[in-house]
């Protein structure tokens, strides 16, 4: 079953944002992941959307995406990501 990486993203620091862009496909490639979506513009149907960015990531199961977020590679470069960013982060399970 896939499950999906979905994020919200609000950028207050692009020099450190763009730090971790640099290093991401790099980390990225050697998971079994595939990005769906980047958004900086996503049109909102209902309520609000207070970030700046949206991410959906599809990966086979709930383990291949664990196995990518968790890595210590991946969490290194997130570090970037946190620093430059404040997020909203979920892993939603697919069919």
């Amino acid at each position: 079953m896939s499950c999906y990486f979905i994020a919200q993203i609000d950028i207050h620091d692009d020099a450190e944002y763009a730090s971790y862009l640099a290093g991401y496909d790099a980390v990225f490639d050697r998971f079994d992941g595939e990005v769906l979506a980047v958004d900086d513009a996503v049109t909102v149907l209902e309520g609000d959307w207070p970030f700046s960015r949206t991410v959906v990531i599809r990966f086979p199961d709930g383990a291949a995406l664990d196995r990518w977020y968790r890595s210590p590679e991946y969490q290194a470069l997130a570090e970037h990501r946190r620093r430059g960013s404040m997020a909203n982060i979920v892993a939603v399970q697919g069919r």
